[in-house]
């Protein structure tokens, strides 16, 4: 499985992914191909399922540091916020191309929509990892990226095989919904294994040893409820909680997700995942 720790502090979490900026419509209902669906609410709202992470590890009392390339541009500062807010030590390479944008769609029951044009993330190259405890990383910056991390990686790395797409690399935590699921190329270590409404199940090795159900909630928005799941997932076995209670935790996170709405604006806190699980 790799190192778990806990320390006083909280553990040590480096985030390499992504940074966006989300343009969000909120609509009644998705709109079928080729139609237009009007009378939606817009918003702007920090974005990027790295950055994503790094906010929820952060708020559920990690120390994090993430590394991330935006652009020239002023939609970094948007962007950045939130990672800001929450303390996140930012490492940020600087690019040519623009800070990454997600075009989004909820509609009223939070199913979504997501187009994304990466810009930045596309040009994050090699990095020098902190010291950490454990390594973080999603698949919307490059694979090289992500291949060069895992070897650097000195604790345990975490890898949330999304979008999904084949990548060689042995995560000692991988995150997966059904579909990417099938995209893997290595499926063993730790898999967790999100199903939705239905919750997730822990599988170590191709073996179940966990199974969680969410607690009940009405659905805002999904957009980041993978990433609170995950984030939530990581932190929680670090702190040395037991597999079970990791993955309750984590489906509680990713259920509080979901009742809010925006990606970063969503993310609770370890206090909110607690008082959930209570009642």
């Amino acid at each position: 499985m790799g190192v778990r720790l806990k320390s006083d502090t909280g553990p040590r979490i480096a985030v390499v992914g992504s940074v966006n900026l989300d343009l969000v419509v909120r609509v009644e209902r998705l709109p079928e191909p080729g139609e237009t669906v009007s009378g939606g609410a817009f918003s702007r709202v920090p974005g990027g399922k790295g950055a994503n992470q790094a906010v929820a590890c952060a708020r559920l009392g990690a120390d994090v540091t993430m590394i991330a390339a935006v652009g020239r541009d002023a939609d970094a500062d948007e962007a950045l916020s939130a990672l800001r807010a929450a303390g996140v030590e930012l490492v940020l390479h600087e690019s040519d191309e623009p800070t990454g944008v997600a075009l989004i769609q909820v509609d009223a029951q939070g199913e979504t929509t997501i187009a994304v044009a990466p810009g930045a993330n596309a040009t994050l190259g090699a990095v020098e990892l902190p010291p950490h405890d454990a390594v973080l990383c999603q698949l919307e910056i490059p694979d090289a990226t992500v291949l060069s991390v895992w070897e650097e990686c000195a604790g345990l790395f975490c890898l949330n095989a999304a979008p999904a797409r084949p990548i060689a690399v042995d995560p000692d935590l991988t995150v997966v919904n059904r579909h990417e699921h099938e995209a893997l190329v290595r499926r063993d270590g730790l898999v967790a294994l999100t199903l939705g409404a239905e919750g997730a199940v822990l599988l170590e090795d191709g073996e179940e040893v966990a199974r969680a159900a969410p607690p009940p909630v009405d659905a805002v928005d999904g957009t980041a409820a993978g990433d609170a799941f995950t984030a939530c997932l990581l932190v929680s076995l670090l702190e040395e909680r037991s597999d079970e209670e990791a993955l309750r935790r984590a489906c509680a996170a990713g259920a509080l997700a979901a009742s809010r709405f925006g990606a970063q604006p969503s993310l609770p806190t370890a206090a909110e995942v607690d008082a959930i699980l209570a009642t």
